[in-house]
């Protein structure tokens, strides 16, 4: 039952607010950097604006208390409850005499979560549940301005568990239908709903033009009520005012409602009037429910995977029968697992199954840190490997994304303990075809244990999509006589059942002598069964060749591209070829850049340091690491990269440059540096997140970076510059109504530091007005902030 839906049965439509900031500077008031403290200091003001809307039509109503968090008001006099609780009463009395619902606002917390930064997982989902908790009274929770899905499944999460409020959870993507930091919509859809969320959607950033074609593709991956809240175009900075009228952009929003649009509303530069003209724009018409056929896929926040066609999962991350894996599970190396985990992907393994159960460790924690530690370095899915329900719990927690569960069995206690867990997490669960009484001899007995398991997984609500069934695989050695069950198995459950098929193939082998003819036989008779997930060692160059021939000859591989790329000009019978064809692909990757790429920080240590037994520092620098953060960079421009890969690459360089100063500092020789750059959000401003990851970047350029924080004083940042006759200066700033702090700063630095050249950033700043205040470069990500450092220090 959709809780949203309930409160608003037999609607069409459900209107929102607009922008409740847009309404803040018509009041002309000083909003200081914690605006919402106006709550307690101007409460007629905010439910002036709440009231507005409700004339406007708006049948929610936002809290004033997006950016209320324990990191964001710190200072302000105010706790996270006294604040929050004064917004929910202003909201109710705002809405007194109507059947208006009141949704708690929350908005990010405004740091980077882990990989990219310090703030854990754990203690976001504090921080969120710390708001929920102070506004229960409210009707509805609405949760948006999210770019990190997994600071969105904090919140989500923090939400469900501490409270029975329906949930809205918007994210804010741009044009290349990807947030800032990367989050694909698809696996936006796929991750939200499955942890329950009431409806999904997007908000700000752009127009609601370019909202058609994310509105257009959300529609393909999801059931739920869709939300949009867009942006009333673009802002001038100098003004203010947006560039789409209200009439305009409520007809720009109407054409969305194909798309399955259901609630509606305004962004950044909306107004009352904006709701009015919205209302007028809908009436009469109807809700377009979307029941798309949304396809068997697990994710990452920046990639989904489909499984439309055999996809390999690696197994390399199970330390059965691996020494070197247990021993670097017990001694908590963590960098081994890592090594295993890159080397995969790159052989062509597409999930990447992991497994903690080593006798004597602590396996949920150990899971925990491995799937922390793989979401730094890759975008690959994970399979968690466990039969115990609450290390399979732990791991799914931390998890950004939809991962696999590997696995539930017909066994009651199995069924009952481990399905609740898939359903909650929104996971895709593999069914073992195995009860109480062990591993069916016959195809008709594992056919009977699968079905108990789709029934008892479709009685919970988990989608027939996400259940798979491995049919598991008897030794040939030992039960000759019933191998071919496995088989027989797969294609009826493929065939009849209409699931998609798992299974661990190199057991079939195991205790026979030459086990890869086996195997490589047997994955080729399983693939024309109908197996879909192979777990298999990616680093076997037949089994990857079985792959790609059966997707050349069942027309998968089209154009027989993959197939040409991968074994253009080698010998069919030469087993060595799927080695020898990636060898040929990395060879312009060096050790060093392979160990950079993948987050392998003690490997890229070590690396340097043999480096530097023949070369000198800067020679290591110049020609070394600066050329590979180069080509991430470029990469990241492409859009072949995102946010988290581009910060995890300069993180691990960062243990590079680490081993150039301990070198330079044990010679005594002077310290390398390519310059100093000083870096602020200007005064008013509380948001540093960008400045945080162009600190980051450049630091990692071998740049000296004074970071003055947040929220600086325009004098602070000029003395800072004058102090070390700095050659360049970097401004962020994130809200319109900073932007004249920005101005001022540059004033003054061209009045007392002329020779220091300026760089700005941030989301409302435009080229345009970047250059009318005076600056000498508006750089628009960390890449081109290092590209202009390069300009003044070549």
């Amino acid at each position: 039952m959709n809780k949203l839906l309930e409160l608003f049965k037999n609607r069409e439509f459900i209107f929102l607010d607009g922008g409740f900031g847009t309404m803040l500077q018509k009041e002309n008031l000083d909003v200081g950097r914690v605006p919402e403290v106006l709550n307690i200091t101007h409460p007629q003001v905010v439910q002036g604006i709440q009231r507005a809307y409700i004339d406007a039509g708006a049948d929610i109503i936002c809290t004033c208390s997006f950016g209320v968090n324990k990191y964001k008001i710190e200072g302000c006099g105010y706790s996270v409850k006294e604040l929050i609780c004064t917004a929910v009463q202003n909201a109710k009395e705002a809405a007194k005499g109507t059947d208006t619902k009141i949704a708690l606002d929350i908005g990010p917390i405004g740091r980077l979560l882990e990989p990219n930064g310090n703030l854990t997982f754990e203690e976001a989902y504090e921080i969120f549940r710390m708001q929920i908790e102070a506004g229960s009274d409210a009707d509805i929770i609405i949760i948006e301005t999210m770019t990190d899905l997994y600071e969105m499944k904090a919140a989500v999460l923090a939400a469900k568990e501490n409270s029975n409020l329906p949930v809205i959870a918007t994210m804010t993507f741009e044009a290349n239908q990807r947030t800032f930091t990367g989050t694909e919509v698809r696996s936006m859809a796929l991750t939200l709903e499955g942890l329950g969320a009431d409806a999904i959607g997007m908000n700000c950033s752009l127009g609601p033009a370019d909202f058609q074609p994310l509105m257009e593709e959300l529609s393909k991956w999801t059931t739920l009520p869709i939300v949009s809240k867009a942006n009333a175009g673009l802002p001038d900075p100098a003004t203010g005012d947006y560039d789409i009228e209200p009439a305009e952009f409520a007809e720009l929003t109407a054409a969305l409602i194909p798309y399955g649009v259901k609630l509606v509303g305004g962004c950044c530069g909306t107004t009352p009037d904006f709701i009015k003209a919205i209302r007028d724009a809908f009436e009469g018409k109807h809700y377009c429910q979307q029941q798309p056929e949304i396809p068997a896929a697990v994710c990452t926040p920046e990639k989904t995977v489909i499984i439309d066609q055999p996809r390999v999962i690696g197994e390399r991350i199970n330390p059965t029968g691996k020494k070197k894996l247990k021993e670097a599970l017990k001694n908590g190396d963590m960098d081994y697992v890592l090594s295993q985990a890159a080397d995969q992907i790159r052989d062509g393994a597409e999930i990447l199954d992991v497994n903690a159960g080593v006798p004597g460790i602590d396996e949920k924690s150990i899971i925990v840190n491995i799937i922390k530690a793989l979401q730094g370095i890759t975008d690959a899915p994970l399979q968690i490997d466990s039969g115990d329900p609450e290390v399979i719990e732990a791991a799914l927690r931390v998890y950004s994304g939809k991962a696999i569960v590997n696995s539930v069995n017909g066994e009651e206690k199995s069924l009952a303990s481990i399905l609740p867990v898939v359903k909650k997490y929104g996971a895709a669960v593999v069914g073992l075809t195995l009860d109480e009484e062990g591993i069916p001899k016959t195809k008709e007995k594992r056919i009977e244990i699968a079905e108990r398991i789709l029934n008892r997984a479709l009685a919970l609500g988990i989608p027939r999509r996400d259940i798979y069934i491995d049919c598991l695989t008897l030794t040939v050695s030992a039960e000759q006589e019933n191998a071919a069950n496995t088989l027989d198995a797969i294609r009826y459950i493929k065939e009849e059942m209409g699931l998609k098929t798992v299974l661990g193939v190199s057991n079939i082998s195991f205790g026979l002598p030459n086990r890869p003819i086996i195997n490589h036989n047997f994955l080729q008779m399983a693939l024309t069964a109908g197996l879909d997930l192979p777990i298999m060692n990616p680093g076997s160059p037949e089994m990857m060749q079985a792959i790609a021939v059966y997707k050349l000859i069942m027309n998968i591989d089209k154009g027989s591209r993959h197939y040409i790329n991968n074994y253009s000009g080698e010998v069919v019978a030469n087993t060595t070829v799927s080695k020898q064809a990636t060898k040929q692909e990395h060879a312009q990757e060096s050790e060093v850049e392979y160990a950079i790429n993948n987050g392998l920080g003690p490997k890229c240590r070590e690396l340097i340091e043999k480096e530097l037994e023949n070369r000198e520092p800067l020679d290591v620098i110049n020609n070394t690491l600066i050329p590979i953060l180069d080509r991430a960079g470029k990469d990241f421009e492409a859009g072949i990269t995102f946010i988290p890969q581009l910060m995890l690459c300069a993180s691990t360089a960062q243990q590079a440059f680490d081993v150039i100063k301990e070198k330079i500092e044990a010679t005594g020789t002077q310290q390398v540096s390519r310059g100093t750059i000083v870096i602020a959000t200007v005064k008013g401003d509380i948001h540093d997140i960008g400045k945080n990851i162009v600190k980051v970047i450049l630091e990692n350029y071998g740049y000296e970076i004074v970071d003055l924080g947040k929220d600086v004083e325009p004098q602070v940042i000029v003395d800072a510059v004058k102090a070390k006759d700095v050659k360049l200066v970097g401004l962020s700033a994130l809200m319109t109504t900073t932007l004249h702090s920005m101005a001022e700063t540059i004033r003054l630095l061209r009045i007392q530091a002329p020779y220091c050249k300026i760089m700005v950033g941030g989301a409302v700043l435009t080229k345009d007005y970047a250059m009318e205040i005076g600056a000498d470069f508006h750089v628009k990500d960390a890449k081109e902030s290092a590209d202009a450092a390069k300009q003044i220090y070549a």
